[in-house]
């Protein structure tokens, strides 16, 4: 199953390093789980996306890994991969960027021509085959449409896939320079929140997360005199604090680290996909291991 990370210190910069390849505590045994690509986005100081990413298992990219990836933002969204739709290419792997904003998605669409008609002119948003990256399109165009209520166009956009379209899973995290948004649709796979004091909960600490199945690590030492919003597909450590989202909640994280959470998708999809529904390698991916 993909894996979903994003981490806001707003208004404040850290430096953030995810360890998602061959460091030496970090995925190079694990990553076989999830074997289709690694991606880490996040803003520079003029508030520009940036997106590292590797389209290769993350265990056989050391040149990636050599990296470490250490990147200085107030917001950060990682991504490992296990495709379910679209080849294995750099355009196909997560997080994408639209329109100044950065997305990852885990969950599968179907009926992606319907979803393209409905994209019209915006399907010039897409540049790969993924139903993740038409769903950003959509929410960028709905979120345009509304003025630049990004809030807005995620509910409008989430809403009418839900209405008209196959979908096993819409768990996404959104990120702008100073922003967060998660959501979790519908309840399929897990999505969590940690609000997390400046030294965590014993005061003092940097943060240092690492997921139960080693999907992902990140480790913050800025963090230990700065309180911080996580959010993750798992929770990735022993902190009480991790609470799930529930399934069609919509989580916003703003400049000042307030958060807010309210349910924008209290029905079921209307046509909802189990896994015997999918096609082999669809339903491989959505598999939890």
């Amino acid at each position: 199953m993909c894996r979903l990370f994003a981490l806001s210190s707003a208004p404040r910069r850290t430096h953030a390093t995810f360890w998602l390849l061959d460091a030496p505590d970090s995925l190079s045994r694990q990553s076989r789980h999830d074997p289709d690509g690694t991606g880490l986005g996040y803003f520079a100081a003029d508030g520009a996306p940036r997106v590292d990413k590797s389209p290769i298992a993350a265990y056989r990219d050391r040149a990636f890994a050599a990296e470490a990836r250490q990147a200085d933002s107030a917001v950060f969204v990682a991504h490992v991969r296990y495709a379910s739709t679209g080849a294995l290419k750099a355009r196909n792997t997560h997080p994408f960027a639209q329109d100044g904003r950065l997305f990852a998605h885990n969950g599968v669409i179907e009926d992606l021509d319907r979803l393209d008609e409905r994209l019209g002119e915006d399907r010039s948003l897409v540049h790969g085959d993924t139903d993740s990256e038409r769903f950003f399109a959509l929410i960028t165009r709905e979120t345009r449409l509304a003025g630049g209520d990004v809030a807005a166009g995620l509910e409008r956009a989430a809403g009418w896939i839900a209405a008209h379209l196959p979908v096993f899973a819409l768990n996404l995290v959104l990120a702008a320079p100073d922003q967060l948004w998660a959501l979790r649709y519908p309840a399929t796979h897990e999505l969590y929140v940690l609000q997390r004091a400046a030294g965590g909960p014993h005061g003092g600490r940097h943060l240092d997360h690492s997921g139960a199945q080693g999907r992902m690590r990140v480790h913050s030492q800025s963090l230990a005199d700065s309180p911080s919003v996580v959010v993750a597909s798992e929770r990735m450590d022993d902190n009480p604090d991790w609470r799930p989202l529930a399934s069609g909640e919509l989580l916003h994280v703003g400049p000042d680290q307030r958060t807010t959470r309210r349910v924008i998708l209290p029905d079921p999809p209307a046509h909802p996909l189990t896994l015997a529904d999918l096609r082999p390698e669809a339903a491989a991916s959505q598999k939890a291991v």
